[in-house]
């Protein structure tokens, strides 16, 4: 599970997919507690033996159902060749290659025979699909009745600083999410969106919403800053041209990992940010 900065969507060249590779894996290591307390939520029935995670990444939501449902295999499908190799990477490094089979697609294509899974975990990568009902309809057709579908989607984005934060520039990030939403509405327009409704017009039966709030200090945990300091250089990247001299050179300033103010030597930095989950069922 990822909360994708502005422009690094699925399909990305191969510089941007190694560098969203390395983030996607700091947000696993910052958010695996909460990862696994969602897979724990869902209301599966039985043990769900046969998985599909779309738009896996590089594993996040992959490991966290495996180890959650220890008899279950797990069909990873990505867009992208970097992230499945890092993810069978790891699969053997912990020892479950055997219960995973990574599949490159691209889901707004035609989609591979992914069997007839019992549960279908689709986690911050509906809002990337061109054709979000035709995805649902088919999640729909492949599921096995009485399956769970899972849709894990942001309600909102990652801060990590106080908004009295920087003192030079305060309320600099929020305007950095400023900037930032005006790009995501146009280039994501089913980010934010509500599921339900489309899941029911799908055919499904919701069976279950939640809505998560995260908040993780990072005084003490070095991810965190790595994990925010690849957010916002992502963000620099898609907003820079939006942004007055002032505020970029700020930002430029807390991303200079030499800087003793910078994002990596600040005592001060949170992971906060907010998912909502729907749980549906596909009718018997």
């Amino acid at each position: 599970m990822s909360d994708t900065p502005p422009h690094a969507a699925h399909h990305g060249h191969q510089h941007g997919n190694e560098d969203q590779a390395g983030m996607l894996d700091l947000g696993e290591e910052v958010l695996a507690e909460h990862i696994a307390a969602i897979a724990a939520w869902l209301p599966v029935e039985g043990s769900p033996r046969r998985i599909v995670d779309l738009g896996c990444g590089t594993g996040a939501g992959t490991f966290a159902l495996l180890a959650r449902h220890p008899e279950a295999r797990v069909t990873a499908v990505d867009s992208s060749a970097e992230h499945l190799d890092r993810l069978r990477e790891k699969a053997r490094a912990q020892g479950v290659d055997e219960r995973v089979r990574a599949v490159q697609a691209d889901l707004d294509a035609d989609w591979p025979d992914l069997g007839t899974p019992d549960l279908v975990w689709a986690s911050a990568s509906m809002h990337h699909m061109a054709d979000p009902d035709r995805a649902l309809r088919k999640v729909h057709d492949i599921l096995a009745p009485g399956g769970l579908f899972a849709v894990v989607e942001l309600a909102g984005v990652p801060r990590f600083l106080p908004d009295d934060a920087p003192q030079d520039r305060p309320g600099l990030e929020q305007r950095l999410h400023v900037a930032a939403d005006r790009f995501r509405a146009e280039h994501m327009p089913h980010r934010g969106a509500d599921w339900g409704p489309m899941l029911t017009a799908a055919g499904f039966t919701l069976a279950g919403k939640r809505d998560l709030s995260v908040h993780i200090d990072g005084s003490c945990d070095a991810a965190v800053g790595r994990y925010a300091l690849a957010n916002l250089q992502r963000v620099r990247e898609a907003v820079a041209d939006q942004l007055s001299p002032e505020d970029l050179a700020a930002l430029d300033r807390l991303l200079d990992p030499t800087a003793p103010d910078g994002i990596l030597h600040r005592d001060d930095l949170a992971v906060c940010t907010e998912r909502t989950v729907w749980a549906a069922r596909r009718n018997e």
